[in-house]
């Protein structure tokens, strides 16, 4: 799973803060600790002493060490003990807890060089905030309606609609659920207001709550990025660039809506021929046909949508007008 830069920063950020807020905590407990009961601080000391006493004793003697350091861990049991029994009789359970925020990694984020559980969730909660920050986080499978279908044959297909919104979002929830690195590529394609915005929204979200990186970006914003990174010295739109080809999934809303161009088109070409070759996931949504793709970009990009992308059909009413009426 590949999280931007600016997520596994703020990640470790977090984390570092959570650790030190942690170890703070704890000495100002132990410090309080000592002034209550003098006695404990005595304890820690000798506890600190008395296993190096007792190897530099048998060191210095050149005897063996074995009986010296069988006394001195019996003493330490007897020390450990009397602490247990302060800490019982003058503090509150888990008062004097020193351990450190994540028992796996200490803290670090990493067991060896793999991510610790602890940094991974931080990432995901950072993932989550950007998806909220570009209005998507909200939506829920459990609040689409199929009831905003008819219950009626469509024209165009020869088929219920309803069937067709009912497989339309069963599939969208399957992939939502199952999504990995190997995942397919899905074109949503229908006319405005069938709710392609809405299931693609709860696609970012269910896949960011699985720990995934996940995109969603307009087409209209994204080519505008695409095109400050490429001519001007933007360093956010330089680095939303480098998001756009290497999070694990990309989400592009309303293609087709965004100004026409030679740029737009060779953008969109390497966008798709890059996330292709290097097998990440992508999602289009638009209410543009395979042949009005070719019309309005080119032929290439038509024959790899319609060689590499599943369509997902969006058939109906708009909901948007049979909310109003």
């Amino acid at each position: 799973m590949a999280y931007s830069a600016e997520v596994l920063s703020r990640a470790r950020a977090r984390l570092a803060m959570a650790k030190e807020d942690r170890e703070s905590e704890n000495r100002e407990h132990l410090q309080q600790a000592y002034a209550k009961v003098p006695r404990l601080k005595e304890i820690d000391r000798q506890l600190r002493a008395t296993m190096a006493l007792a190897a530099q004793a048998a060191f210095t003697q050149g005897s063996d060490p074995t009986e010296l350091l069988e006394q001195a861990r019996r003493n330490n049991l007897l020390l450990q003990q009397e602490r247990a029994e302060l800490e019982a009789l003058y503090f509150e359970e888990g008062y004097l807890d020193d351990s450190p925020i994540c028992e796996n990694c200490g803290g670090s984020g990493y067991i060896g060089s793999t991510m610790c559980e602890c940094l991974r969730e931080l990432c995901r909660q950072e993932q989550k905030k950007e998806l909220t920050f570009l209005n998507v986080g909200r939506e829920s499978f459990d609040q689409f309606r199929l009831d905003y279908y008819p219950d009626r044959e469509d024209p165009k297909f020869g088929v219920n609609i309803r069937t067709i919104m009912e497989k339309t979002y069963q599939t969208c929830r399957r992939y939502a659920q199952n999504f990995s690195e190997r995942s397919q590529n899905l074109l949503f394609s229908g006319d405005t207001g069938l709710g392609k915005t809405f299931l693609s929204a709860c696609i970012a979200r269910a896949v960011a709550d699985n720990g995934y990186s996940v995109v969603y970006e307009s087409a209209g914003h994204l080519f505008g990025n695409l095109e400050r990174a490429k001519f001007s010295a933007d360093e956010q739109a330089r680095k939303d660039a480098d998001r756009y080809m290497t999070c694990d999934l990309l989400i592009v809303d309303d293609l087709g809506t965004e100004m026409p161009g030679q740029f737009t088109t060779a953008a969109l070409y390497g966008l798709i021929n890059d996330r292709l070759l290097s097998g990440k996931p992508t999602i289009i949504s638009t209410n543009l046909t395979i042949e009005e793709f070719e019309k309005r970009y080119s032929r290439q990009i038509a024959s790899r949508l319609r060689g590499s992308y599943t369509r997902i059909p969006f058939v109906g009413e708009d909901i948007r007008v049979l909310k109003n009426r």
